[in-house]
């Protein structure tokens, strides 16, 4: 039996529009999302739209999965946004007749799907900027002043707008040289067993040297976070810049403590930023609560630095300090982790206050045990972090750097 196009479009479409508009506004919301869907692709969905029998719900989501999903990452917003779609039809008589909305429409929605939402909104649909535009929105001066304003003073639109910068945040390659040799043109250590193997082609003469070189790795990081409820203004935009130099970077190890010890590590390697952060604070029990890094100190030593801490790792504390017991226990665990690791900054964001002194007896027992004493409260303190991050390492010695945002 041979197929009418023309039927299969009037199938497919509602009363008031046609299918090349409903795709080209599945293709818009997709964008906004954050998939990168092109004219070409909206192309390539209309006449592969013209092979399959449209009235079957599986048929029309492979179909368009095969040509919008470009990578695995994607699959998860691709499958929301599908699902939204259909759910919004339902106030339209149905998108298909056939095809029956699913329950998992009906539940709520999980936590990267937000933005999904966002972009199917009428709003969002209705005049989709380009990307250029969406550059231009903030002026260079407005970019600027975004880049030095504390995280505890930013609105709802200026938070979104800097979790956004975080996300394209990457971490340059730090590497560290390993006692661990492999073939190197311009290695300065003879490898006398390929020299001989070598030297059997020409009669034992050996005319070719082979050479060694020492291999290099990228540094191990660790970072403890502080989420207690001093810290709760920075605690999610900390989170999503571990998650984006996790993305870039897998030997990166994340603990959160407030009053107790949580390793979420396995949680930020999550592809989708949402759904990542959406893992940590069901992972935890103690979000936004008291403090007290002595004792979380003291689980980390005794049950993680042996398994995090080796190959030269860098730790990551992002606390402000304000410990609830501040004892020679506290003194005595930051000393030990000190000892264990082969760097050890603080970022601390009270020392975004130009007249900052160590008057808390905890910040005063820790002091002595770190090697860098950093601000991170901005944008561009966390971008000064990278380029410290990225470099050599310091002289063993306690360094304090200011504030100059």
């Amino acid at each position: 039996m041979q197929r009418n196009p023309t039927a299969m479009i009037d199938h497919l479409n509602p009363p008031t529009g046609k299918m090349a508009d409903n795709v080209v506004g599945f293709a818009r919301a997709l964008r906004a999302a954050g998939l990168p869907v092109g004219p070409g692709a909206v192309i390539d969905a209309l006449d592969a739209l013209q092979l399959i029998e449209i009235g079957h719900r599986d048929d029309l989501y492979a179909t368009l999965e095969a040509i919008f999903v470009k990578r695995r990452e994607h699959l998860l917003i691709f499958d929301q946004a599908f699902a939204l779609f259909f759910r919004a039809a339902e106030d339209w008589q149905h998108m298909l007749d056939s095809i029956p909305l699913p329950d998992a429409a009906k539940k709520k929605p999980p936590p990267a799907s937000r933005r999904v939402q966002e972009a199917m909104s009428p709003a969002a649909t209705r005049d989709m900027p380009s990307a250029e535009e969406q550059e231009l929105r903030l002026a260079v001066s407005d970019k600027e002043i975004l880049q030095k304003k504390d995280f505890a003073q930013m609105s709802a639109a200026e938070i979104a707008e800097v979790t956004r910068a975080i996300e394209r945040m990457r971490l340059p390659q730090a590497e560290l040289r390993t006692r661990r040799v492999r073939p190197d043109r311009r290695g300065l250590k003879l490898d006398l067993r390929r020299t001989l193997r070598v030297s059997l082609r020409t009669g034992g003469e050996v005319v070719d040297i082979k050479r060694l070189g020492l291999i290099d790795k990228p540094a191990p990081i660790v970072a403890l976070l502080d989420i207690s409820g001093s810290m709760s203004e920075y605690t999610r935009l900390f989170l999503h810049f571990l998650h984006a130099i996790t993305d870039d970077r897998k030997r990166v190890s994340t603990f959160l403590f407030g009053t107790r010890l949580t390793n979420v590590t396995r949680a930020l390697r999550q592809r989708d930023p949402d759904e990542a952060l959406a893992s940590c604070t069901s992972s935890v029990e103690d979000w936004a609560g008291g403090t007290r890094i002595a004792t979380s100190l003291h689980s980390f030593n005794k049950l993680w630095a042996r398994r995090v801490l080796g190959q030269g790792a860098i730790v990551l504390l992002i606390s402000d300090g304000l410990e609830r017991e501040s004892d020679s226990k506290l003194a005595f665990e930051m000393d030990r982790l000190h000892r264990s690791c082969r760097r050890l900054i603080w970022l601390n964001p009270l020392l975004r206050y130009d007249g900052f002194e160590p008057r808390a007896q905890g910040i005063k027992m820790m002091l002595p045990h770190v090697d860098e004493f950093r601000p991170v409260h901005n944008l561009t303190s966390m971008h000064t972090l990278i380029a410290a991050l990225s470099s050599a390492p310091p002289p063993h010695h306690f360094s304090t750097i200011r504030s100059v945002a």
